[in-house]
């Protein structure tokens, strides 16, 4: 999964002479067009051209995409940024629909995008991904856009659309079956509000979005991931705030219009944002905190670092500006985190796509994630982050029914969480990590929990480590605790890329503890976004009132 929507990469191919670069190609073709021309061309031809003039004048400018041509009953469009291409077909489907008159008449677009390289001259673009939009287009029903997993990946459910995971769909003249899925509207509340669960009043949260890179160059823009990453590192050692995940505050990068976006799509209180620019080895960094429901900057500071500050243990930059905007917020400093990202920007990178692959349905994509890992770990064997993943991929393996030796892989898993551990004692996502694997692989619910509760007293903001302890304690009966873990991880990540994951193993929490309505409703909308996570059906399809026991407790199979 690439950190960054935009593409920035061009190339010139020699053998053609064309240019080569990276897009979200689009194309639209108005549903029924002989039938509706036989009907009234005259008529057709004259809202197909308001159409057109709407496209060109009004959305293509501000969803900053370009017309690559028009088709007669077609459109063919390239963008840079996937959500803005969505957009842009959502924005055309509602347009059309709002200048509906005559029901005999009534016209309608299906949609398909797929980010791909195209090569291009004066005239057109071209490549396979190219065709494969228009094919994507062709499974659409009439009002609907379909989308392929190139672009689902730079897109964030409830608040670039509605997605629904359709599987994989096989289409004329390509060979293997394309991974398809289907982009409704956003809803008006984006994010499904949760109860409180604490009984004192809340602490404020903050949202750390990754900063801004003003002079972009190739592989510069990871550093503003690298710098929330450390903020958010240091800002998470404090029980005094709460912190959203990462992962989280990141698909807003760049798409901040304001502080109330932070607050409806995040539920910030604060939003430490801002921008950096990179020259001869040093960076300036502006960054800022603003207050979301007065939308007023409350602190505000210009710093300069080296780039190489950023790979330190204990970061300079990152100190000073979590604890300059911590007492803005607080009045007193933040603990120092013993964070310790991977020596290299490269590597950090390569760790994103890491993750982003063990979570997709493809088994060839899933086990390429293994290959990653370890040229991870074999460049930067003192980092504890590729053993952790590696740890989950281990976990990944078995419950996909991959191996056929279990105790084999909790063994090699356990073995990378404590390797990890050993570099980095005070690591709460290593310490989840073991949890989760003992819960998983081992059927050690004591050790389970015990790795988990160690997690929150490093990071209580951890939200996997939360989710984790909530799946302990599901399966080993304990519902009226589960619940409430379950929601603090969710509450922790409202816009985490893969929620379909912690709807999954709520809806399993939920089941524990009695809330049958609330699975059904978790379980659903981990399939609308993953339709292959056979997790999410295992919970779908439970005979909730039957009860088996574990550990003389009741869990509800």
């Amino acid at each position: 999964m690439t950190p960054d929507a935009r593409i920035i990469t061009t190339e010139q191919d020699d053998a053609l002479g064309l240019s080569r670069h990276q897009k979200v190609v689009l194309v639209v073709d108005l549903v029924g067009s002989v039938s509706l021309m036989q009907q009234d061309e005259a008529g057709v031809i004259a809202r197909w051209r308001a159409f057109v003039a709407r496209v060109t004048q009004s959305i293509l400018p501000d969803k900053e995409g370009h017309m690559v041509k028009s088709l007669g009953d077609g459109l063919m469009l390239e963008f840079d940024s996937a959500p803005r291409a969505v957009a842009a077909a959502l924005a055309m489907h509602e347009w059309l629909e709002g200048q509906q008159h005559d029901a005999s008449l009534h016209m309608q677009l299906r949609a398909g995008l797929n980010a791909t390289e195209v090569y291009e001259d004066e005239h057109d673009i071209y490549g396979k991904g190219v065709n494969l939009a228009a094919r994507i287009a062709t499974l659409a029903a009439p009002g609907e856009t379909l989308i392929s997993n190139t672009v689902r990946d730079s897109l964030t459910d409830g608040l670039d659309g509605a997605l629904e995971d359709l599987g994989e769909c096989y289409v004329k003249h390509v060979a293997e079956p394309v991974h398809v899925y289907r982009v409704g509207r956003p809803g008006h509340e984006a994010v499904i509000r949760l109860p409180r669960i604490e009984a004192v009043p809340m602490r404020p949260t903050i949202a750390v979005i990754p900063f801004e890179c003003r002079n972009a160059a190739k592989g510069e823009f990871a550093l503003g991931e690298l710098l929330a990453d450390g903020v958010i590192g240091q800002l998470s050692r404090t029980r005094e705030l709460k912190v959203i995940s990462r992962l989280s505050t990141s698909v807003l990068r760049g798409r901040l219009s304001g502080t109330g976006d932070a607050q409806t799509h995040l539920g910030a209180d604060y939003v430490l944002s801002g921008s950096y620019a990179v020259n001869a080895g040093k960076m300036v960094v502006n960054a800022e905190l603003a207050d979301t429901r007065r939308n007023d900057v409350v602190w505000a500071e210009r710093t300069t670092a080296e780039v190489a500050d950023l790979f330190q243990a204990h970061s300079a930059l990152c100190n000073d500006i979590a604890s300059g905007s911590h007492r803005a917020l607080l009045d007193k400093e933040a603990q120092a985190a013993l964070t310790r990202p991977l020596p290299t920007l490269q590597s950090y990178s390569l760790l994103l796509g890491g993750i982003g692959l063990m979570h997709r349905s493809v088994p060839s994509q899933f086990l390429k994630t293994r290959e990653v890992l370890d040229a991870l770990i074999e460049r930067h064997n003192l980092s504890a982050l590729p053993r952790v993943w590696l740890a989950k991929w281990y976990v990944l393996c078995t419950t996909r029914g991959l191996v056929s030796d279990h105790q084999l892989h909790a063994r090699a898993a356990l073995d990378e969480t404590r390797r990890a551990l050993d570099v980095e004692p005070s690591n709460a996502l290593a310490w989840a990590m073991q949890g989760f694997v003992y819960c998983h692989l081992a059927k050690d619910i004591d050790r389970a929990l015990d790795s988990c509760d160690k997690a929150l007293e490093w990071n209580a903001n951890e939200s996997l480590a939360w989710l984790f302890k909530g799946v302990v304690h599901a399966f080993d009966g304990d519902g009226d605790v589960a619940f409430p873990a379950g929601q603090r991880a969710l509450e922790l990540s409202p816009l985490d890329p893969l929620r379909y994951y912690y709807d999954s193993l709520m809806a399993s929490i939920a089941i524990s503890a009695g809330q049958y309505a609330l699975a059904v409703s978790y379980a659903e909308r981990s399939l609308r976004a993953n339709a292959s996570h056979l997790s999410s059906y295992r919970s779908w399809r439970r005979p909730f009132p039957e009860r088996s026991m574990h550990r003389g407790k009741a869990w509800r199979c």
